[in-house]
């Protein structure tokens, strides 16, 4: 039997041992539901506090229960380690680690590159690989099949079988999650595709197959660049409303109405989360090798970071027509994380909210019922939230809202605060008519 057919088989019966290379949100979510179709998995990841809570049946991550995680590791279907060594008797190895942007706007590599030197340490015969991390066109061919095949004397389809699969997560989603979103995949080659998908079908319940691992990595990079230019045009629309002296949020719903040929998007203070602020640069970044430079990439981008200084000069205006002076103004922002009833940060525009509004004097305070405390390294500074939502939201000169969680009492916030400024219409129709409130 050849070593594809071998494989194969494990991987249908389950026999297969599985790995997976980060946890977090899409590491963690994707171990789950390998174990939960029957596979033995092994999380690796070189923090060892995440290591220590899954291995007491703790979950660390909102989208995944701790129950889950405790029954699949008194099952023995899950298990985790710093060690990569353990990668030595592993059949399949998924990739789920961060690919962050660099200060200069180049894709940050190092996550992958440090995950596949690691794994070329004990890389054999007989083995499947799948990247999930999102990142430009080219790089599972170009980063991994070196690396991976070549150093060891395997021939890729033959002897080791190498895919990308995007992650499509969207976390606080429970309509459409790790097992039910359908899988996009593209091998190396048409037999690495194979392979791949005879160990995603066994757990994932649509695998979309495409000709190879570029359309696979362009595909993530479509996905999100709709959402990013899409999100950069609403929000100049709102930006041209505001001159015009026109309701932009009417002007949404009016126009999602349309049964056909229109999808609604928000506009807001900025983007946040891993994908659609940074995935769509990657592109731009790789067309620059072409001679090409994405242009709608490039206006949405600019767009979309200049927000959070359009929303706090739209509220340093607004306190001034009512006598209101931001320097020295205590000011409560209301959520922190990117969007609603969720606890991650990454890329939220309340930190570049919460910083233009201390450069601009104001003394800042922040509540997030997800997020307890917030580390902003590029800036040097923390905060804490505020423990008692409405006394801060009494005590304030000015409540901005910025992430528009479903807890806050919205019809509360407005009897109590003395001036509002919402950048989700979290208000809506709520506060039509009244005065101290100003929507983005």
């Amino acid at each position: 039997m050849s070593t594809k057919a071998t494989l194969i088989k494990k991987l249908q019966d389950k026999t297969a041992k599985i790995a997976i290379l980060g946890l977090g949100y899409v590491g963690l979510p994707l171990a789950v539901v390998f174990g939960e179709a029957g596979f033995k998995v092994t999380g690796v990841d070189p923090d060892a506090r995440k290591i220590d809570s899954l291995n007491k049946g703790v979950s660390y991550i909102p989208d995944v229960k701790t129950e889950a995680i405790e029954k699949l590791v008194k099952s023995g279907h899950l298990t985790a380690t710093t060690d990569f060594a353990v990668l030595t008797n592993m059949d399949a190895v998924s990739i789920c680690v961060p690919t962050p942007l660099r200060k200069t706007g180049d894709p940050d590599m190092s996550f992958i590159q440090s995950a596949t030197e690691q794994l070329a340490k004990y890389m054999h015969k007989g083995m499947v690989v799948v990247l999930e991390s999102t990142t430009y066109p080219g790089t599972t061919r170009e980063v991994l099949l070196p690396k991976l095949g070549a150093e060891h004397g395997l021939k890729v389809g033959e002897d080791w079988f190498l895919a990308f699969s995007p992650e499509r997560v969207d976390p606080g989603r429970e309509d459409w999650t790790t097992i039910n979103t359908p899988k996009v995949l593209g091998g190396i080659t048409e037999a690495c595709g194979e392979v791949a998908a005879a160990w995603y079908t066994g757990a994932i319940k649509t695998v979309h197959m495409v000709s190879s691992a570029e359309a696979a990595e362009m595909a993530k990079l479509l996905e999100n660049t709709f959402r990013m230019i899409n999100i950069g045009m609403v929000n100049e629309m709102a930006i041209m409303c505001e001159r015009l002296g026109v309701d932009v949020w009417e002007v949404i719903d009016a126009a999602a109405s349309k049964p056909f040929g229109f999808m609604k998007f928000t506009p807001g203070p900025g983007l946040g989360g891993h994908c659609i602020p940074i995935d769509p640069l990657y592109l731009s970044w790789k067309m620059k090798a072409f001679n090409y430079n994405a242009r709608f990439i490039e206006l949405a981008s600019e767009i979309n970071t200049n927000m959070p200084r359009y929303v706090v000069s739209r509220m340093l205006e607004a306190m001034n027509d009512r006598g209101l002076l931001l320097k020295g103004s205590r000011v409560l922002v209301l959520g922190a994380a990117y969007k609603p009833d969720i606890d991650d940060v990454r890329e939220s525009p309340a930190l570049d909210v919460i910083g233009l509004l201390q450069k601009k004097g104001a003394v800042v305070e922040y509540h997030d019922p997800y997020i307890p405390r917030i580390h902003h390294e590029p800036d040097g500074w923390q905060m804490d939230s505020v423990k008692d939502v409405m006394k801060a939201v009494r005590a304030a000169d000015a409540v901005i809202i910025v992430t528009d969680h479903k807890v806050y009492d919205y019809a509360a916030i407005i009897k109590e605060a003395k001036f509002i400024f919402d950048t989700r219409n979290a208000t809506g129709k709520i506060a039509k008519g009244n005065e101290k409130v100003v929507r983005l």
